[in-house]
């Protein structure tokens, strides 16, 4: 049988800075440290979900160490150094990283948020107040910390499929996944929301109706749902209203109407 080779050049993360070696008349000087380079990996007939967990791995390895270096600084009371890490966190936790697997994708839409299960619900907790403390902070590591809650919603779909949180972390994903403008995928999740609980009491229906009308230009498949906010009625009447005007105006050919927040 023929045999696929992925070739995954593994990257050093960790390029410790290691301070400053003496100090004579010219000023500093300062030695940079760095690991071996890691070698060229051949992978036969590697799966995607082995090749995305490697790098999952391989950046919760790195975040870690440089949080250890933090610390370690932190305690040595090295400032110098301290800032070196501290900076390279923030440029990590700056950085754009994508999960690539997208847990409601494979979950399917036919999951049921039925069962009581104290571990799940701690991992709600978890994402839930993430993402709340995200909204304190600024932009640069906002991003990281909802990156975390999201880590944390996939989990609890992954692992405890039968919990009736999965409704809850779907949304709390779209509402994530929207604000990264990965349009595509908060609708999904929004999607997943009222599909795994119909009696959900989250707008997401309205939410996949507005990304798909506004944000990706889908009218036929917004015009669908927009019908099915009209006529339910555990939904407010502001969404109820604003359904029954974009319905009316894609109807007519009208893309004036105004978006909302």
């Amino acid at each position: 049988m023929a045999r696929t080779i992925l070739t995954a050049v593994l990257i050093a993360l960790l390029y410790v800075l290691v301070g400053c070696k003496g100090i004579d008349s010219s000023g500093a000087k300062l030695m940079i440290v760095r690991t071996k380079p890691v070698p060229v990996v051949e992978v036969a007939d590697a799966s995607e979900t082995d090749i995305v967990e490697e790098v999952v791995n391989k950046r919760r390895a790195y975040r870690q160490s440089l949080e250890l270096l933090v610390q370690h600084y932190t305690n040595m009371g090295d400032n110098m150094k301290l800032r070196w890490a501290k900076r390279e966190l923030a440029a990590l936790d700056g950085m754009v990283q994508y999960n690539y697997i997208v847990e409601a994708g494979l979950a399917g839409p036919d999951l049921k948020a039925s069962t009581s299960i104290y571990a799940a619900d701690v991992l709600y907790g978890d994402a839930l107040n993430l993402e709340k403390k995200a909204k304190e902070l600024i932009i640069i590591v906002r991003g990281a910390q909802l990156r975390r809650a999201l880590d944390k919603c996939n989990q609890l779909v992954r692992e405890y499929p039968s919990s009736d949180k999965i409704d809850d972390v779907a949304y709390i994903a779209g509402r994530i996944y929207e604000h990264f403008k990965e349009y595509s995928i908060a609708v999904l999740y929004y999607q997943r929301t009222y599909q795994w609980d119909p009696e959900t009491s989250y707008p997401a229906i309205f939410k996949a109706a507005y990304i798909l009308d506004r944000r990706l230009h889908r009218r036929a498949e917004a015009m669908e749902l927009y019908q099915q906010v009209v006529e339910n009625e555990r939904l407010g009447i502001n969404y109820r209203e604003f359904a029954e005007m974009r319905i009316a105006e894609i109807t007519t050919g009208d893309d004036s109407g105004e978006e909302i927040e």
